[in-house]
This record gives C-alpha cells, structure tokens and sequence, in this order.
C-alpha cells in the first residue's frame, strides 16, 4: 500500500499511542478532581499544553484544547467577533479568503446572514492572496482578518506574517488556520506576529479528537462552550489521552523539523511531480508557481485528447492497486461540487474534477513514490481509452 493522502490524516505514531494507554486505562482521573489521580491526570495535560506551545513559539498559558479544528476556527472567529463587538460594535467587518477550508468559510457564510460584512480575497491562477487586496479592504470597521497558512488542497503557503501586520496596523486581529503547516515547516507565532491560530492533532501523527487554539496573551476571546476549564476559554472536560498524544507528536513533529523531515520530503515529493509530468504528458501541477508545502501537489490530468479526464475514477482505479490519494478536502469528498480552491484560482469545473491531491508523510519512502510512478501511467491510459 502506498499512503499519499497525509493531509486527510496522518497514521498515529507509536509514541503518541503508547503515552495516551495509561490514560484510556488505570490513569483514567478527570483533571479537574482534587485528589492526587486527578492531579496527576492534570499534570499529564499541562505537560501536553507546554509541548503543543514549544512546536508553535508560544506560552503554554496561551494553549486552549479543543475537540477538533473546526471547533478551534469557531472558537478563534467567533469568540473574538463576541469579545470585540461588546468593546467596539462599529467594527463589524471580516475578511478572510475564497480558499479557505470549508469550516472556516461555511461559519463565514453564516455570519454574512446575521448582518456581518464579509469581504472574501480572491486568489490569482497560483492561488496566492494579494497583500495590496487585503490592504484594499481592511479598514477601520475590520475587526478580524483569517487567513490560512497554508491550503490543504494545493499547499500553496499564504503571506501570514506581512498580512498580520496590515490587519493590526488598522486595529483589527489576525487568525490564521496553521493545520496543514504546523509539523510541515517552521510556524513561529512570535515572528509571525499573528494573534490567533489553529492547530489539529490528526495532521501530525496525534490522535483524533484533539485540537488546540493559540491566543496570545491579551488577545478578547470569548468562549462558545462556558465552564471553568482551559481557564473558562473552553468547557468541557478534557480529553486526558488525545491531549497526551497531541502532546507527544508535537514534541516528534518538532524533532522532525529539526532533523529536516521538511526538505526530505520536498526531495520525494518533486520527484513525484517530475516523474508524473514526464510519464504523462496531459498532467500539470496545480499552484506550481507558489511557494509550497514540501509534501504536497496537486496534479490535473487530460487526456491525450486534451480534454480533462475524471479524477473520480482514477482515484478508484488508483485505490484498487493498493494506492491511496484524495480529491482534495477529504470533508468535501463525495460532493457534487468542483474544489472551491481550484475554481478560486481559475479552473474550470471540468478542470477541477480532472485533479488529485498527493500528499506525503514524513515517514514516506522512495518506494511508496515508485509504486504511484509505476502504477498510474497504465491506469492512465485506460481511463483515457
């Protein structure tokens, strides 16, 4: 089997799974309980906050676990509009970009209907945002800018730390959804100077069901679910083994970037590419002109005919030979609409359902590579007949 679809979820390490069986069995305590079991189950979780904070530059005090991503942008976006519109109402604008993950821009969406004003940044043929665009929209009313680090469809990475800036030079907060990237390339929220930002477990060898928020300190958040933990951000009690999983994969994931995972990858990753574009001539990379995750591409297909071949089927054919690739968000998958991101950057519907996303791990070997090679070229060619 060759797993190409990292981006989708990352296998568990082994070291992640062997922290978090004490806590799924004799050191089952609910951090919140006053006795030494409990103490020692908070302990675990403070320790897991401390290492989920070194892999980002960040204070541990500035960690709030979540349930998943998608709860993190909620609480990052909602919970900073809540806190802001009570301090200032005139600053009821948002802006964020046509390429962000879906749970960002469906909440987008639903906050345009309650009477928000959303600017939504288009992205050129790269799918890279423009800093004169955002400098076009921010104002004075802005009271919160999102945008991702990097996309999980193409990997193209966005201009977070210049964009932070702009967004603060008119007063507003900054958020940037770090899922994809944490692990992947250095993220400094320091030197990136950005005021919020999401980060998953799954994407990085943790478990599932685990997430956090940073929130730099002084930063009004206001929290969705009430209670007492993650010091009234989030309530809720804490999911001791996800979290201790989290936390060792983050400590692994900043092992790797020190190691230099990043550029192996990228030396795997750009001999995909090559070995695809050369092996099929109708193929192209989607976003080749950005700077990239070193672990991702995305590549559309036609057929010798030029026409745009079906992505769907290749994927199936693919699976069948043991070879497992995605069309893109796997949370879109199934869905009857070509990739937002895709269209965003000027494909055409046709275009966009022509493409799959391959997506490599840090444990990924040559090998794995080899099998796509030389498994998809023949597949290719009968999709085409």
């Amino acid at each position: 089997m060759a797993y190409l679809d990292h981006n989708a979820t990352t296998p568990l390490a082994p070291e992640a799974l062997e922290a978090m069986l004490p806590f799924l069995g004799p050191r089952f305590a609910n951090p919140s309980s006053p006795h030494a079991a409990g103490m020692a189950a908070k302990q675990a979780v403070g320790e897991a906050r401390g290492a989920v904070a070194g892999l980002v530059g960040a204070k541990a005090a500035e960690i709030v676990f979540t349930a998943s991503a998608t709860e993190a942008n909620h609480l990052a976006i909602l919970g900073t509009l809540r806190a802001v519109a009570e301090g200032d109402p005139a600053r009821s604008h948002v802006v964020t970009t046509a390429v962000e993950h879906p749970a960002s821009l469906l909440l987008f969406a639903d906050l345009e209907r309650q009477g928000w004003r959303v600017s939504v940044l288009p992205v050129d043929g790269a799918g890279r945002v423009s800093l004169n665009d955002l400098r076009a929209v921010v104002d004075g009313t802005t009271a919160l800018v999102s945008m991702m680090w990097a996309n999980n469809e193409t990997g193209v990475l966005m201009p977070v730390a210049p964009a932070a800036d702009i967004a603060q030079a008119r007063g507003a907060l900054f958020h940037t959804d770090a899922v994809q990237a944490a692990g992947r390339v250095p993220v400094d929220v320091v030197a990136a100077g950005v005021d919020l930002l999401t980060l998953s477990a799954h994407k990085l060898h943790g478990p599932k069901g685990a997430a956090a928020l940073y929130a730099r300190k002084g930063t009004p958040l206001a929290p969705l679910l009430h209670g007492s933990q993650e010091r009234g951000r989030r309530g809720g009690t804490e999911n001791v083994p996800a979290i201790v999983g989290f936390g060792v994969a983050a400590l692994l994931a900043q092992q790797a970037i020190a190691a230099c995972a990043p550029a192996s990858m990228a030396v795997l990753r750009n001999a995909l590419e090559r070995g695809i574009l050369e092996r099929w001539p109708g193929s192209r990379v989607n976003g080749a002109a950005a700077e990239r995750l070193p672990n991702t591409t995305n590549i559309r297909f036609a057929g010798p005919d030029g026409r745009p071949m079906d992505a769907e089927e290749l994927l199936m054919r693919l699976d069948a030979a043991g070879i497992q690739v995605s069309m893109g968000a796997a949370c879109a998958a199934g869905g009857a609409k070509p990739s937002h991101v895709l269209t965003a950057m000027g494909l055409s519907a046709a275009e966009a359902a022509a493409s799959l996303r391959f997506s490599l791990g840090r444990e990924t070997a040559a090998a794995e590579v080899e099998a796509v090679l030389a498994a998809l070229p023949p597949l290719l060619a009968r999709a085409a007949a």
